[in-house]
């Protein structure tokens, strides 16, 4: 009878602890809002604000207290703090509408500031606690930037080269003949764009070691055919007309210069002027005496590094790289203080390596000989004569530090977490701050010693609160190909995923030349996972020419676009139908920019393959793109007419008959709005039906109420044709 009472009791408890649990365990969903709108809560925390290390011992990390922000001179062994700079305390002693956060640039010590204010520059220096105001000019002052030792500043001016000297305030013009076609420091469109790199900001001046000296670039665009915007706005509109040289125009006829700003005097180096070439990546020996320059043909297929000198503006060759399918710029040249040679990275023999010339030009050293790519060089310590550097490792989807002795010998990895690893190594290599995620691991900051040893954990992102959600299972692994390559892949499963039912699968792709985007970290957005949670599979996969496999996979890509970037993708798509679980009949590809080319691809020469498309910014046809890009991987229209046709849209717009959605912005003076035109033209002559979104005023790319509108658009574009419903208002 005593059983009778307890097993229903018992079962009764059991009962309510699994309700209980199960209830209260259940995980939450990821609103719009939160992925993207970057609301609250959110499932990361922001990592440390670690500006620079001031020695080997010390860095600076800005914080935030009590609504102040204060920057704190860190021990890196102890993690003891000290007050460096309070903004609070310095911005008191600025004049009304003055404060340091809000300053034009800054020494990397803090204790040189410059402002801005109604088109002026203003200078303040923190330790004497002296402000002054250094021009008074109605025209703008661009790129300002300060001498090595901070006596100075450089910048443009109505497209000429200026110099002041801060403690007298006087003001060195450069140059003189600067207008709206020629150029001196700052960057012609396509210089900028495909050379200099978006991150020099139109910058083409360079300061020597000692002050004393300007190394510029001097464009003049008058030989380049100019391209039209239209802007849309007001009554009558207006143009804006810019020059852009596609493939086979004439290029901006380019000089390399060095200034001396005592006499303010050029010298004009010798760079083969009249020849149709590029001229860039000009970086100063350490004591001054020489300017290395790089030096390329338009074919793009052979790299010179010349040694000039700047009182006679006479060159001589230290190096010459030659290739088949194209070189590259040297960005990261390393030049010795005491003048033994240079470090460079290389990709000559199939693979990006480390090299180390004399400055006769003669091979001291191959550093590296791996199989795998080094991708960059973080900090050579001369008296120890180590080299630390980035590089992929055995796995090509990771990101490791290593060191290695200039000899080549005693290789040390220097990272053991799995994953991708972003570095800043302290002066003299006594430590390093480690950036790392993976697929499995949200990023985590950590401070390492010189041995790869942990010192302690400088920031996890991971909050508190990001277990509670229901988050899809992410997975890396790699995909086979019919002719032998396997494909680096990544997807994010549903976290309720059931090999029994059919998934809808987005590809999100950008495929351009040695650009992979299938890494072992973690995912920058939480839309991936917002798409998983609502039964979407999101995959992502690198082609061959991707860099995972080398040079020699990226030169397929040789005059070839477009070619093996859709073969691998149909490649892909192949393998995902052989899966019960792949709904065959729902296949999409999204992308931007490169990748909205590919999606349009797939869309077409892959339409048998591909039944959604979401393509922005995309270029249509390489004719109608900047000559530098195009050439560099397609030579011009004259001497590939083959490629240039596969290459195109246009070409395989008949076989589209899945659906497509494009965006793009009306000024954009990138990928011009010319490619949706005519591509649209070509698919009304065929009576396709698509879906067309314009943006007005956007560039390449657009912001504020704009991009709320263009994101939207996307993720109820995969709703409406993936899973037949509208996006819910609840969820905006």
């Amino acid at each position: 009878m005593k059983y009778k009472k307890i097993i229903p009791l018992l079962f009764l408890i059991i009962s309510g602890t699994l309700f209980f649990n199960k209830v209260f365990s259940q995980k939450k969903d990821l609103t719009y809002e939160q992925v993207f709108s970057r609301g609250e809560p959110r499932l990361t925390n922001p990592l440390p604000r670690i500006s620079n290390w001031l020695d080997d011992n010390y860095y600076l990390e800005s914080k935030n207290k009590d609504k102040k922000q204060i920057v704190m001179k860190v021990n890196a062994l102890t993690g003891k703090e000290s007050v460096y700079l309070d903004y609070e305390e310095f911005n008191k002693k600025l004049p009304e509408g003055f404060t340091l956060r809000k300053s034009e640039t800054k020494t990397d010590d803090m204790n040189n500031f410059i402002f801005r204010k109604e088109n002026n520059l203003y200078y303040y220096n923190l330790p004497e606690e002296e402000f002054k105001q250094l021009t008074d000019s109605e025209s703008e002052e661009k790129n300002v930037t300060f001498s090595p030792d901070a006596t100075k500043i450089a910048f443009t001016r109505d497209h000429n080269l200026f110099v002041v000297d801060l403690a007298t305030g006087e003001e060195i013009q450069l140059t003189n003949d600067g207008t709206n076609r020629i150029y001196n420091g700052w960057a012609s469109w396509v210089y900028y764009e495909e050379i200099l790199g978006r991150g020099s900001r139109y910058r083409a001046f360079w300061w020597s070691p000692d002050s004393k000296k300007l190394a510029y670039l001097r464009f003049d665009d008058n030989p380049v055919p100019e391209f039209t915007l239209f802007r849309a706005d007001g009554i009558h509109g207006e143009l804006e007309v810019t020059p852009y040289p596609k493939p086979g125009d004439p290029n901006p006829e380019v000089r390399l210069g060095i200034a001396d700003i005592e006499t303010a005097k050029t010298v004009w180096i010798d760079t083969n002027e009249g020849v149709d070439r590029y001229v860039a990546w000009p970086f100063w020996t350490r004591d001054s005496k020489y300017l290395i320059y790089q030096y390329m043909p338009r074919d793009q297929d052979e790299i010179i590094l010349f040694s000039s000198d700047p009182e006679t503006g006479k060159k001589t060759e230290i190096y010459n790289e030659k290739q088949e399918s194209w070189v590259e710029f040297f960005e990261d040249l390393y030049f010795f203080e005491d003048g033994s040679g240079f470090l460079l990275r290389s990709d000559a023999d199939g693979w990006r390596n480390i090299y180390y010339y004399n400055m006769s030009g003669k091979l001291i050293n191959k550093v590296t000989h791996f199989d795998w790519r080094v991708t960059g060089i973080s900090k050579v310590v001369e008296k120890k004569k180590i080299v630390y550097f980035t590089g992929t490792g055995g796995e090509s989807t990771e990101n490791h530090l290593f060191s290695i002795k200039l000899n080549g010998k005693e290789l040390k990895k220097l990272t053991s977490v799995q994953g991708t690893h972003r570095v800043n190594v302290s002066p003299e290599g006594k430590y390093f701050i480690d950036t790392y995620s993976n697929i499995n691991t949200p990023s985590k900051m950590e401070l390492f010693s010189s041995k790869g040893k942990s010192i302690r954990l400088l920031g996890d992102s991971k909050s508190d609160i990001m277990d509670d959600y229901n988050l899809g299972k992410v997975e890396l692994f790699t995909i086979p190909t019919s002719d032998g390559w396997d494909l680096p892949a990544k997807w994010t499963l549903p976290p309720d995923f059931d090999k029994t039912k059919k998934y809808p699968v987005r590809f999100s792709i950008y495929g351009g030349p040695n650009a992979a985007s299938v890494r072992n970290s973690a995912a920058y957005s939480l839309s991936d996972h917002y798409y998983a949670q609502h039964g979407i599979i999101t995959i992502s996969v690198d082609h061959r020419g991707s860099g995972h496999f080398g040079k020699k996979g990226v030169a397929l890509m040789h005059r070839n676009l477009g070619k093996w970037e859709t073969h691998d993708y149909i490649e892909a798509v192949k393998w995902l139908r052989e899966k019960p679980f792949i709904d065959s009949t729902r296949i999409g590809i999204t992308g931007s920019s490169y990748g909205g080319y590919m999606t349009l691809m797939a869309m077409t020469a892959g339409a048998d393959y591909f039944t959604h498309g979401l393509a922005g910014s995309a270029v249509t046809d390489w004719r109608l793109y900047d000559d530098v890009y195009t050439e560099r991987y397609m030579d011009t229209p004259e001497q590939n007419p083959e490629g240039y046709e596969y290459g195109s849209v246009m070409t395989h717009a008949d076989k589209y008959k899945g659906y497509v959605l494009v965006t793009h912005g009306t000024m954009d003076d990138n990928v011009h709005m010319q490619n949706i035109i005519q591509l649209i033209s070509k698919m009304e002559d065929l009576g396709k039906d698509f879906e067309l979104m314009l943006y007005p005023g956007g560039r390449h790319g657009w912001g504020g109420p704009k991009r709320v509108h263009s994101t939207r658009e996307g993720v109820q574009f995969w709703f409406k044709h993936f899973l037949g419903k509208e996006l819910d208002e609840e969820e905006e």
